[in-house]
């Protein structure tokens, strides 16, 4: 009787390790996704869906009305998202907004002024909000309080202008606020001024630490991303439509290589992302042949290698790649619509599923 029940002790347990173990994978398959939007054509707000990342099937959960959410970034404590309202007038703004990871639903916690024209740009370390002002050429900062519920301005740093596009960079825009990996910097694209801004974290103060980078005249720097180790920085250009590879220390940046993302020369380059693993580095580019361009990033040097390019619907404005790095979905704007790729981790080709998410204006998307 006794090895009976234990037996049947033992082999509960295995069930219950079984059940756990399917639990955590059903969890795993269950990935919610944000999408920001631009609402002048027929969208709500803000959407969040379930997206499978096995599959690169999507399932619509949740909306939440708001006036040109463009983009939109996860804290940290991940149930909270700040999302810009992009106007170039009293409303420009940044958005706290709570999210049921498990649901899906969305609840607008507090609003506050950018006092910066057109923010389109959005970035947290969980303590510190950042917005770049494209409009406005300024970097908002924000700090928090009731654990990231509510973001108070506390200052605005002002970008400049002096590029040769004189249709272009005829007044300053910052595009891009972010921060550094070591924690102790932030770093924004002087879009007008063709250079890349340091700036000194202190706490939740912000502090002015002069010029990060300057970068090639007519470049205009949009997005910038760290390599996941921290050693690199990558900058996609939209004028020059090139990536420029930099080595990255104490809030400075060294570049190493220039490279064309945008071939046809549209002035149009828009987001860059890095895969999960580091391995491979992908750009977007608008207005003519519009598409990705993919690069093969050497582990040791950080340099690039262009190894394939996949047209893409229009306006590919901004991408991301799922945690699992399975696939990459992009925005395409003009086409009203998320298309979601199927990622090679060998090649880092891409292959369109067919899946397409329908999102009027979809300009951003980000993962849980």
């Amino acid at each position: 009787m006794y090895i009976y029940r234990k037996s049947i002790a033992k082999h509960m347990g295995c069930m219950l390790a079984l059940t756990g173990l399917v639990g955590h994978l059903q969890a795993q398959e269950r990935l919610t996704m944000i999408v920001g939007t631009y609402t002048d054509g027929g969208s709500y707000g803000i959407y969040t869906y379930r997206f499978n990342p096995s599959t690169g099937e999507a399932l619509a959960l949740d909306s939440l009305p708001m006036t040109n959410p463009s983009f939109l970034t996860v804290s940290p404590r991940k149930h909270i998202v700040y999302a810009v309202s992009e106007t170039n007038d009293a409303q420009a703004s940044l958005n706290t907004i709570r999210l049921n990871a498990s649901s899906g639903k969305m609840t607008l916690l507090s609003s506050a002024a950018t006092e910066g024209g057109d923010p389109c740009y959005v970035a947290t370390n969980g303590t510190t909000v950042l917005t770049a002002n494209y409009s406005g050429g300024s970097m908002s900062v924000f700090s928090l309080s009731d654990e990231g519920t509510k973001a108070s301005l506390t200052t605005r740093f002002l970008g400049s202008k002096g590029g040769p596009d004189l249709s272009r960079q005829q007044a300053p825009h910052v595009h891009c606020a972010c921060f550094a990996p070591d924690g102790r910097y932030a770093l924004a694209t002087d879009f007008s001024a063709d250079r890349i801004l340091s700036y000194r974290l202190q706490g939740q103060n912000v502090i002015a630490n002069g010029l990060a980078a300057k970068v090639s005249a007519d470049s205009g720097p949009r997005h910038l991303v760290f390599s996941p180790n921290g050693r690199f920085a990558y900058l996609m250009s939209e004028l020059s439509g090139k990536v420029t590879v930099f080595r990255y220390s104490d809030g400075r940046l060294e570049a190493l290589q220039e490279i064309v993302s945008d071939s046809v020369g549209a002035r149009g380059g828009a987001d860059i992302h890095l895969s999960p693993d580091g391995r491979f580095l992908y750009s977007s580019n608008r207005l003519k042949a519009e598409g990705i361009a993919i690069f093969a990033v050497d582990a040791l040097t950080g340099l690039l290698t262009p190894v394939g390019y996949q047209p893409t619907a229009a306006h590919p404005r901004q991408f991301n790649i799922t945690p699992n790095g399975h696939f990459l979905l992009c925005c395409c704007r003009d086409s009203n619509k998320i298309q979601v790729f199927r990622r090679d981790k060998t090649t880092g080709l891409l292959t369109d599923t067919g899946n397409d998410i329908p999102v009027s204006r979809a300009v951003c998307v980000q993962f849980l």
